[in-house]
């Protein structure tokens, strides 16, 4: 087995079950596949967390608000692998209840990872809205990927 086939078979278990816990109101598999040593950090999507006790604190507020989870699905776009960091560039599809309300939604996400004492840890998570924004001005822009609400 090579790094990266070991790092995605992880991803494609650990992270995907995480995610689906997560948007089912349970944030303890998302906490336990997230590292405990500084740094870590979360930016964009609801709100940014920098340290372990806001990242608890982000963590417990989206399991709360989240539940009935119906789908969830991480299309990869970019990863890379070295014998202890590691990065995935994709976009998470998801459909599940925020704050009682049905919701769809799509973000780019950007994680990047450490080795820690063997196992895979993420260390910083980046999520953002799939949407084109203003600047570039639209004739620069490239958004035959984008989806349009």
């Amino acid at each position: 087995m090579t790094e990266l086939h070991d790092f995605l078979a992880w991803l494609r278990t650990a992270v995907v079950e995480a995610e689906l816990a997560l948007h089912n109101g349970d944030a303890g598999p998302r906490r336990a596949i997230w590292s405990r040593n500084e740094p870590v950090s979360v930016l964009g999507a609801w709100r940014n967390a920098i340290g372990q006790q806001e990242l608890n604190n982000r963590f417990t507020g989206l399991a709360q608000q989240f539940s009935d989870w119906t789908s969830y699905r991480f299309e990869l776009l970019a990863d890379g692998v070295t014998v202890d960091m590691a990065y995935t560039a994709g976009l998470e599809h998801a459909t599940a209840s925020v704050d009682r309300e049905p919701r769809s939604y799509t973000l780019r996400a950007t994680q990047i990872y450490r080795r820690e004492d063997g196992p895979w840890k993420v260390a910083h998570g980046q999520g953002w809205p799939r949407l084109c924004r203003a600047l570039p001005p639209p004739e620069l822009r490239d958004c035959t990927a984008e989806v349009w609400p």
